[in-house]
């Protein structure tokens, strides 16, 4: 990644600034095109870019033709499936390089493509198409277009959708609630109408009361049994010890958190979430110790901890910062935020700029807010350009009002592609 000095790292970032400055720069549309080619999110499963991107196009007014020639580089494209042999899934990608490799290298485009369309560049709804028809990756680009859920983009891909795709397939294609690009092909196509009948079947199945209540009368003992089992029924139980807050179930974090991750110790986390401070000792031994258990300990020490935590969550910080590892920034920006540790402002700004997770800077965000107002100011400018929802909701709500700001929030209101919080946000402030 480049360096977030360079208006192309900030874009690789998606930083508002770079949003900002780049009708100003010499080869800014270039730079665009790059990041929309070589994927620079450190962790896809949650950082967004594609209306990110998608606004600097419409902005620099840059033609889609590079995409195309992206989607269909000769140099990856395969024979477009044989329709009665659907192919297997792509694997979801891990958080390692793979910006050219399979649907890695083309599921950023797939995204800036809807979000186009999205934006009124209704050209782009034709790319999106022919991807779905004749690329690699078809089957992403069909789930970008029941997103948008537009039946007149979708019309007549109800016979490439069953022909192609398996059960599983089909349930993996239906999204949860009415569509209406799923509910014309059901009309037209009986396997895709039973695959929809059993997605919302699914949806109004209940689990039996009886299982609740059977694990509410067993003992602690018996539930700490099971949970030493790691079989299906050790995650009921170790919710159960979560819901009675039994200080066993921290016992229990010590046996199994140390080991590699697994669903048993996955749920371990997810119980503890529900404890309060009588957890903090606990936790400040977690994290000083290392030994396997301080991930969980800094998450509680940011949640529930106190100024005597702040020392420990500013060694994590500066730590994570000076190293780069921005995963495991997240917990001590929360804590300190929370705290009001003006101290940690340095490093929260340096943070903010170098950080290749945009998906920590909600937390940094809020965070400045927090422990230095004045400076978090022109931050919440930025935020309003940001690539991340969970920034612009937090900058429409503080950001200063200025005109360049009344202009922005303007935008952001109006904008069909937003986020339909972040619109109302912007709504509500624009009549203060």
């Amino acid at each position: 990644m480049e360096s977030a000095k360079t208006l192309h790292g900030q874009m690789q970032r998606g930083l508002g600034r770079a949003a900002r400055r780049a009708a100003d720069e010499p080869g800014a549309g270039e730079y665009v095109y790059d990041c929309i080619r070589r994927d620079p999110r450190w962790d896809r499963q949650c950082e967004t870019r594609g209306l990110y991107y998608a606004r600097l196009m419409v902005d620099l007014e840059m033609p889609i033709a590079p995409l195309a020639e992206h989607l269909f580089d000769p140099s990856d494209q395969a024979d477009p499936p044989d329709q009665s042999d659907p192919p297997d899934l792509p694997d979801l990608p891990d958080q390692s390089d793979q910006a050219d490799s399979d649907d890695a290298r083309v599921r950023l485009t797939l995204e800036v493509l809807s979000e186009l369309v999205r934006l009124s560049r209704r050209e782009a709804a034709v790319l999106l198409r022919q991807y779905a028809e004749e690329g690699t990756q078809w089957f992403d680009a069909l789930d970008e277009l029941i997103f948008l859920e537009d039946p007149s983009l979708a019309v007549g891909l109800d016979t490439l959708v069953a022909a192609r795709c398996d059960e599983s397939e089909l349930r993996m294609l239906i999204p949860g609630g009415h569509n209406r690009v799923i509910e014309m092909w059901a009309a037209r196509q009986p396997r895709i109408a039973e695959a929809l009948a059993l997605r919302r079947e699914a949806g109004r199945a209940r689990r039996p009361v009886s299982t609740a209540g059977e694990r509410a009368d067993r003992s602690e003992d018996e539930l700490l049994e099971l949970a030493r089992r790691r079989d299906d029924g050790a995650i009921a139980a170790i919710f159960e010890l979560g819901r009675r807050k039994t200080f066993a179930l921290l016992d229990l974090a010590e046996e199994l958190l140390p080991e590699r991750p697994s669903r048993v110790g996955g749920a371990v986390c997810r119980a503890l979430r529900e404890y309060g401070p009588e957890t903090l000792p606990r936790a400040r031994a977690w994290a000083a110790a290392r030994g396997g258990c301080e991930d969980m300990g800094l998450r509680i020490l940011a949640r529930h901890g106190t100024r005597q935590d702040i020392p420990l969550l500013m060694d994590e910080l500066r730590v994570a910062v000076d190293r780069r590892e921005w995963g495991d920034a997240a917990s001590p920006i929360e804590g300190l935020g929370r705290l009001r540790a003006g101290e940690a402002a340095p490093l929260l700004k340096t943070a903010w700029t170098e950080s290749t997770y945009a998906f920590l800077r909600p937390r940094i965000l809020a965070a400045l807010g927090r422990t230095a107002p004045h400076t978090a100011e022109a931050y919440t400018v930025e935020g309003l350009w940001d690539c991340e929802e969970g920034v612009r909701s937090e900058a429409v709500r503080f950001a200063p009002l200025t005109q360049e700001t009344r202009i922005r929030l303007q935008r952001l209101h109006l904008d069909s592609a937003e986020e339909p919080g972040v619109r109302a946000a912007a709504a509500a402030r624009l009549m203060n």
